[in-house]
C-alpha cells in the first residue's frame, strides 16, 4: 500500500504549494543534505532545505525516473539539468507510523560537479530565505 504522504511529496512537486510541504513534515522532521555533514533537525529547517530544493532543482525538466518502496518509507531517483549540469539523485524518504507525514528526508547527488553546483545555488537561496 502506497503511503499517503508519498501522494502528497508528488503533489508538491508538482505545485509547489508551500502550506502543503509544511503540513506534510513531521514536527521533528530530520534532513540529510548531500552537502551538509550533520543531519539538520525539527520541521522548519527541513522545510527550509525541501522549499529551497524546489526552487533550486525542481523546476522545468526535473522528473522522477524511479520509485522503489518499504513498508514505512521510498527511496525516489530523479535527474535535472541546471546551468548545463545534469544531476542524478536519490531522495530517501521516511514516513510515520501512520503513513502521513515525513519524519526523516535523505537526499544523494552525483556528480561531484552536480553536488558543487547544488552547494552553491542552495546557499544562495538559503540566504534569500533568511533575508
Amino acid at each position: 500500500m502506497r503511503p499517503f504522504a508519498l501522494d502528497r511529496w508528488h503533489d508538491f512537486i508538482k505545485s509547489h504549494d508551500e502550506k502543503a510541504l509544511w503540513e506534510l513534515l513531521h514536527p521533528d522532521a530530520v534532513f540529510e543534505s548531500p552537502v551538509v555533514h550533520t543531519p539538520q533537525r525539527g520541521r522548519e529547517i527541513t522545510f527550509k532545505y525541501l522549499a529551497s530544493a524546489g526552487t533550486v532543482l525542481g523546476g522545468p525538466g526535473f522528473k522522477y525516473l524511479g520509485e522503489w518502496r518499504s513498508d514505512n518509507g521510498a527511496v525516489l531517483e530523479f535527474e535535472n539539468e541546471v546551468e548545463g549540469i545534469k544531476i542524478n539523485g536519490v531522495d530517501i524518504i521516511t514516513f510515520s507510523d501512520d503513513g502521513r507525514q515525513i519524519t526523516h528526508f535523505k537526499v544523494m547527488v552525483r556528480p561531484l560537479k552536480a553536488i558543487n553546483l547544488l552547494h552553491r545555488l542552495m546557499g544562495e537561496q538559503l540566504a534569500k530565505l533568511s533575508a
